[in-house]
């Protein structure tokens, strides 16, 4: 009997595969062992997922939650606007379609941001 059969089952994959040659001439590659008996019972391989797609996978969620905290910044932005209109008008009522107006174009501005912020998150996720 070979030595390489009557190991451990846990350490009779690693043993087997120094043990055996591959015939590549064969169309499917086979495996002979020293004395020409091989138990196909006996071999175990492990597969495992490819880790370069797991770490990409990975980083383009990361990427795409570092890219979605400007939305925060950007509801914090709208609320600095309209309480600064706010504000405004209670110093001085006379001035309400002039600071109400340059409040919508800070709105536009700040949700433009927080869009730009949300398109890059969805260009990391589905377009790389």
């Amino acid at each position: 009997m070979n030595s390489c059969m009557s190991l451990a089952p846990l350490a009779r994959n690693v043993v087997l595969r120094s043990c055996l040659k591959p015939n590549l001439g064969a169309t499917v590659v086979q495996f002979q062992s020293a004395n020409g008996k091989l138990d196909l019972a006996q071999v175990r391989c492990i597969q495992t997922s490819t880790v370069q797609r797991d770490i990409d996978q990975a980083a383009k969620y990361i990427g795409a939650g570092a890219a979605t905290v400007g939305a925060a910044g950007s509801g914090a932005g709208i609320g600095s606007v309209f309480g600064s209109l706010v504000i405004g008008y209670a110093r001085n009522p006379s001035l309400k379609p002039q600071l109400f107006s340059y409040a919508i174009l800070g709105f536009a501005l700040s949700e433009a941001m927080g869009l730009f912020c949300l398109m890059m998150a969805f260009l990391i996720l589905f377009a790389f």
